[in-house]
């Protein structure tokens, strides 16, 4: 919901410096990976209850997912390019839960209910893209330029990203903040699911 918001104030200053990489050789391929293993680092970080340790690593995968794909524009962009992103995308947003719930025994109950509802969104996500691709359907661009069609929804990267930051700054919330967003991420699964067979029903 607040990507297209977001991306109006961190595209310029994006593109500059995927520009600047670019130019000196930098492939967004490594980028993709080295950004997932900046957030895994998250995990043992979570597990050992180092949380602004944790949160500096998440912002920076965060980074590093933002410049792949503008380093790939100003280069050579590829299918697996866009594949590869999104994987390394799903794989960060189910190890953050995991490090939370190695953090300490009674978080694992949320940890999996949160984690249950990313698997319900990146479901409705990647199944609507499915869909799109096979009507043609190309993507707003509002969200910057993607490889493939990203659907809109109430919770999408950035209120992901603001989630996980409250979960850092307020641990002992992390019961109450997993469930809420979880309850958001059912919503937005169920809303997709009910878009995509209205517009299936109109085509």
């Amino acid at each position: 919901m607040l990507d297209p918001i977001l991306r109006r104030w961190v595209d310029p200053p994006l593109d500059h410096a995927g520009a600047w990489l670019a130019a000196r050789g930098a492939s967004a391929n490594v980028i993709t990976v080295t950004g997932l293993a900046a957030g895994l680092v998250a995990v043992p970080l979570l597990a050992f209850e180092h949380y602004g340790m944790a949160l500096v690593a998440i912002a920076l995968n965060r980074l590093l997912d933002g410049l792949d794909g503008v380093v790939a524009r100003h280069t050579r962009s590829s299918p697996y390019g866009g594949y590869l992103d999104i994987f390394c995308d799903m794989v960060f947003y189910a190890a953050v839960p995991l490090g939370f719930a190695l953090a300490r025994p009674e978080n694992a109950v949320w940890a999996a209910l949160l984690l249950a509802s990313f698997v319900c969104t990146c479901a409705s996500f990647l199944g609507r893209a499915v869909l799109a691709a096979g009507r043609g359907e190309g993507d707003t661009g509002r969200r910057g330029r993607k490889s493939f069609f990203h659907a809109a929804g109430l919770m999408e990267g950035t209120e992901t990203i603001l989630a996980f930051i409250l979960f850092c700054l307020f641990p002992d919330l992390f019961a109450w903040l997993a469930s809420l967003v979880a309850a958001l991420c059912f919503w937005t699964a169920a809303a997709r699911l009910i878009e995509t067979r209205s517009a299936d029903s109109e085509s």
